[in-house]
């Protein structure tokens, strides 16, 4: 009864022999069938299974014990006990059996990894699906916020991580929901710090918020760059454009210093140079919504503009025409960027709300919001330039 009961219980114990030899019926109730005294006897409870010794490294994972309690003749198979009934000798098939036990963790891996790329790849078809279908929408300002996400950030995500490094201070004062519009400092030659700045708010924000840039006519009459302006969000930089996004809640910057900022010489580096006449002030007001300043470092270095070639930039209509130490000497390979740090810094909002819709056409609270914006990035610029330990690293 004893012997019975254990074999119900999954008792994995290895039997003494003589209770083998004795009671050969127990081996057929236990293993279903009967070879005589001489068949291998499976293990059951008693001293025998103490003393037979543990069963060697290779056959660990694929025996009873390892699997917790295995029944009937799987542990029968797993090991042959010697003629004495002591130490165990492993069968050649445990190694089988125990690669078996362990193959779903590997396959699992595997059938994740596939998973995986299985979704990305199903994925971009659908993407290219939906774009040569045009099953895809777009704002009235051309806005594309798919094509945006998955094609457009991700071609500047290297330029912004790898190439120029940007660290991103105070992103947390830019309001989580609704509209406000950020203001910030234009250098470069090129426009790349309003690009970098969209990047920056898109990756670092807590709501991943979409900055919708103001940018000038030149953007929006060259043939390639005006498609792509459109669909990153950018639009024209005039106040109707610019309340109209700012009254959706929309998330809206721009550059005042226009050209005179971008295309100024190196010898004026993060020099402020005339906010316009604060047109941005009164749209602010209008749709009363907090002011961000944006004070960014490192762009001034990229394309240090040594002179201006003003007449080749006339005949081409071009506000300017920059001659760099590579460019155009180096031709098209002058135009690549040098590897500057990048630092940029969300200040303080102001707010406007609290003023009354009339303070829009105030010249002097204009003129004094203008400055007071002015100042604070001016003076954060010199602030980060002091900190800043090189150009380049």
């Amino acid at each position: 009864m004893h012997d019975e009961a254990g074999a119900r219980d999954g008792d994995t114990g290895a039997p003494e022999a003589g209770e083998v030899a004795s009671l050969p019926e127990q081996q057929t109730r236990r293993t279903g069938t009967h070879d005589g005294p001489d068949a291998a006897p499976r293990p059951g409870r008693g001293k025998g299974g103490r003393k037979g010794g543990r069963p060697s490294a290779g056959r660990r994972t694929g025996s009873p014990e390892a699997g917790g309690g295995s029944r009937g003749a799987g542990a029968a198979a797993g090991a042959s006990p010697t003629a004495g009934g002591g130490s165990q000798v492993p069968d050649p098939g445990a190694d089988v059996h125990g690669a078996d036990h362990e193959s779903p963790e590997a396959g699992g891996v595997a059938g994740g990894a596939g998973t995986d790329w299985e979704r990305r790849l199903a994925g971009g078809l659908a993407f290219l699906r939906r774009r040569l279908t045009g099953d895809y929408d777009t704002d009235d300002f051309g806005y594309d916020a798919e094509l945006t996400d998955q094609v457009l950030m991700s071609l500047l995500r290297p330029l912004y991580e790898k190439y120029f490094r940007v660290e991103v201070q105070g992103v947390e004062n830019i309001p989580s929901e609704g509209g406000a519009l950020i203001v910030a400092n234009h250098s470069g030659t090129l426009p790349l710090d309003g690009l970098m700045m969209q990047v920056a708010v898109h990756d670092h924000h807590p709501a991943s918020r979409h900055l919708r840039l103001l940018a000038a006519d030149l953007v929006f009459m060259l043939p390639v760059v005006n498609e792509l302006a459109r669909k990153a969000g950018h639009t024209l930089a005039c106040a109707e454009d610019a309340e109209q996004l700012l009254e959706r809640g929309e998330l809206v910057g721009v550059m005042p210093e226009g050209f005179k900022g971008v295309g100024k010489p190196f010898s004026e580096r993060y020099k402020l140079q005339r906010f316009g006449r604060g047109g941005f002030v009164s749209t602010a007001l209008r749709a009363g919504v907090p002011i961000v300043p944006c004070s960014i470092v490192g762009a001034e270095e990229i394309y240090p503009m040594i002179g201006n070639a003003k007449t080749l930039a006339r005949l081409l209509g071009f506000p300017y025409f920059p001659i760099t130490p590579t460019f155009p000497w180096l031709g098209p390979l002058g135009a690549l960027p040098l590897p500057t740090k990048w630092t940029i810094q969300f200040g303080e909002p102001i707010e406007t709300d609290g003023h009354p819709p009339e303070a829009a056409e105030d010249p002097m609270l204009m003129f004094n919001l203008t400055d007071q914006v002015r100042e604070q990035i001016q003076h954060t610029l010199y602030r980060l330039l002091v900190q800043r330990r090189s150009v380049f690293f």
